[in-house]
């Protein structure tokens, strides 16, 4: 968002008071960015989660919604930076597009609440569509509020400042980009935990409307702060915008050389010299310092693709009392630790051993980085896949077995050995079978009946106390449990009903000889109630992460004071082995690298930024975001792989050969000094008008000279 000042004007802008050598507008500034980097980091570390588990949508169609909207959220920067420099000005265009994003995250909030279509009260929406709906204009909202202002309030905090105040300005950035992580970093810390929390009206879920809720509040928080200091702020006029005058000299230009593309003409230096008759030469040059550098974005947004995965990483899995959409605070823990330590330490330690480290191979590590860090990932998603077990496919299906009598009984099964199972237990596996209809043999008397199971799903066999009875099939859980959660299953082999609850869950009463459904349970002891008629007794379990088991109450079972002993288990899907601190050094190395790429780009960009086209080339850094995140929809829906892992080596190896292109690029380019060259054009147009000048002034001498003459000749001629 750069505006166009008269320079006298500058000098003397700053209207509020000074404090410690700042102007007080500027504190308004820094802690509105921290509430809207709150509100954003905040709302955006849940949404897959929200997407997966509230509106119910697999992992892809979740992460391509999730990428769609952070391309579009920088995407419409340049809509911003377009109506702030030509139209509404900076402040303007902060306000409204604050308003805009606040209703945004008002709107996700209240589509996150289940109990309004919810009319059944079983805690899930029965109208999936106004949520769906309600949270898509939220996000379209919040894509054009966040990316509007974004350009326009590090500026309009720079406008603040005068022409003497460099130092100030310096410090205002460096604190500007604090607050950005330090939103950041709060917000992945607190709303993860509001969101794990049990909330609602009629049945308890978990409080997806409180974890944008407090996002939305604290965006309207940022709306107030800004708006209670306008009257201290200096307010730039739109001054027209230089985005619009580049694209029409660089259309021109494009016209020209077409029209003059015959060979009779005579060839320029470069295609942009094709604008000369209708632009300054100053500005054509300064548009080649603009292409130069946007010729080297080319290869950015690769860099971008992996690097906005973190966010919609799948592989969280652990052991410790975590949150698994807090792992993300890793990410700004780490960028205040590293930058300090890049800029003080390793950077002047690299220039001490004599290597010459430029903004460019610095941007080469970076990628190189990233790459790292998504090998890591592979890794642990491979540890991962280990501990989970295999599911049937959809042309299999796979068998359990239960001896619910109180003998031991020999299970004879099509291409098998023949199971034997003890009294009140099950087998240890599940038998995968190709065929939908088998034939199962049970006892020494060979009491055999056809079983007819499902393709494509676990199911276990309930072996009667009786063989004679009814033999039942229940059905098991086809995927691991999600977020952490365990899911449990009681089996009721007595032959009264039985009522099981623990206090945060409900089994409800369990028919004889039958079977509860799943109900989720969290991690830690848990305290089961067995209850049948007016005798009771207590169960007590421990849980990790994403287990699934089945309880069976036996015929045998005695109530008293503890049924400890008597109650057997069976471990269908075992809890996770995987340490959820695993993550941590993929997160550093990404992290390390966008330090060096991304800090370090912003950085390159500006110095190599012609003064009035700073906007151009953010504008552009912007885009290379909103194309990355395009590409992950592009890779994911072509490569489809079975495999997560397999997808993160892709991506790591399609980074490489990019970091290859823009290594080779790199050696090409050469470093210029904007304002040099510049001054140089101005010089050059000084002196060309003292040319003019001077001819003009030597015309009029001759002028005068051939009058004065001329006046001569005509009275020595009267004479």
């Amino acid at each position: 968002c750069a505006d166009k000042e008269d320079p006298k004007k500058h000098k003397s802008k700053v209207k509020s008071k000074v404090v410690c050598g700042y102007p007080i507008s500027i504190f308004f500034i820094v802690v509105n960015e921290f509430c809207e980097r709150f509100s954003y980091y905040g709302m955006r570390a849940v949404l897959v989660l929200y997407f997966k588990y509230f509106l119910l949508w697999d992992d892809d169609l979740s992460t391509s919604i999730y990428h769609t909207f952070v391309a579009l959220c920088y995407l419409t920067p340049i809509l911003g930076a377009i109506v702030a420099d030509s139209w509404l000005g900076k402040f303007k265009t902060i306000i409204y597009l604050s308003i805009v994003y606040a209703i945004g995250q008002v709107a996700m909030a209240v589509s996150a609440i289940h109990d309004i279509t919810d009319s059944d009260r079983n805690g899930t929406p029965n109208n999936m569509t106004f949520h769906v709906v309600l949270s898509m204009v939220g996000l379209f909202l919040i894509a054009l509020g966040t990316g509007g202002i974004k350009p326009c309030v590090a500026a309009f905090g720079g406008d603040q400042f005068s022409e003497h105040q460099d130092k100030q300005r310096r410090t205002f950035f460096s604190v500007f980009y604090l607050c950005i992580n330090g939103g950041s970093l709060l917000s992945t810390i607190i709303t993860p935990i509001l969101r794990a929390q049990d909330c609602g009206i009629y049945s308890q879920q978990k409080c997806y409307s409180l974890a944008f809720g407090v996002p939305a509040a604290l965006m309207v928080v940022a709306l107030a702060v800004f708006i209670i200091g306008s009257g201290m702020y200096y307010k730039p006029e739109p001054q027209g915008n230089i985005m619009l005058e580049v694209c029409k000299c660089i259309g021109f230009a494009v016209k020209n050389r077409y029209r003059h593309r015959s060979k009779k003409y005579p060839k320029r230096q470069h295609w942009m010299d094709w604008a000369e008759e209708k632009y300054d030469k100053l500005l054509i040059a300064q548009i080649k310092m603009v292409l130069k550098v946007l010729f080297l974005y080319i290869p950015l947004p690769m860099f971008w693709t992996l690097f906005d995965q973190k966010s919609a990483d799948k592989t969280k899995h652990g052991l410790i009392v975590i949150q698994p959409d807090q792992m993300q605070t890793v990410n700004p823990i780490l960028i205040l630790t590293l930058v300090p330590i890049m800029d003080s330490i390793i950077y002047p330690l690299i220039k001490k051993c004599g290597f010459n480290f430029t903004p460019l191979k610095r941007m080469t590590v970076g990628m190189i980085m990233a790459a790292i860090a998504f090998v890591c990932a592979a890794l642990v998603q491979m540890e991962i896949d280990k501990t989970l077990p295999t599911f049937p496919s959809k042309s299999e299906n796979q068998l359990k077995l239960l001896n619910m009598g109180t003998n031991p009984v020999t299970v004879t099964l099509p291409g098998l050995d023949p199971v034997n199972l003890t009294a009140a237990q099950a087998s240890d596996e599940f038998f995968p079978f190709e065929t939908e209809n088998i034939t199962v043999s049970v006892g020494s008397f060979k009491v055999t009946k056809m079983i007819s199971m499902t393709k494509g799903l676990r199911q276990t066999l309930l072996i009667p106390l009786d063989i004679s009875d009814e033999w039942l099939l229940a059905d098991d859980l086809i995927s691991k449990p999600q977020q952490g959660s365990n899911e449990i299953r009681f089996i009721n082999g007595m032959d009264t009903p039985v009522n099981v609850s623990t206090p945060a869950a409900d089994f409800g009463q369990i028919e004889p000889f039958y079977y509860s459904n799943y109900t989720k349970i969290k991690n830690g002891e848990t305290t089961f109630t067995l209850q049948s008629g007016s005798q009771s007794c207590k169960y007590s379990a421990e849980f990790g992460f994403g287990s699934s088991y089945t309880y069976f109450i036996p015929s045998t079972l005695i109530f008293g004071p503890n049924c400890q002993e008597s109650i057997t288990v069976s471990e269908n899907i075992k809890p996770n082995s995987v340490h959820l601190a695993l993550q941590i050094p993929q997160y550093f190395f990404i992290t390390a690298g966008e330090v060096m790429f991304s800090v370090t780009g912003l950085e390159f960009s500006y110095s190599q930024a012609p003064s009035n086209m700073k906007a151009v080339l953010q504008a552009g850094w912007l885009f290379t975001v909103a194309i990355g995140n395009f590409i992950v929809l592009i890779v994911a829906e072509l490569a489809k792989l079975p495999k997560q892992w397999t997808e993160y080596i892709l991506f790591a190896s399609l980074l490489v050969a990019v970091c290859i292109i823009f290594s080779i690029m790199a050696y090409f380019y050469t470093y210029i000094d904007p304002a040099e060259i510049e001054a140089q054009f101005k010089k050059d147009n000084e002196d060309d008008e003292d040319d003019q000048s001077k001819l003009q002034k030597q015309e009029v001498e001759m002028t005068k000279k051939d009058s004065i003459e001329s006046h001569r000749e005509g009275k020595q001629t009267r004479m």
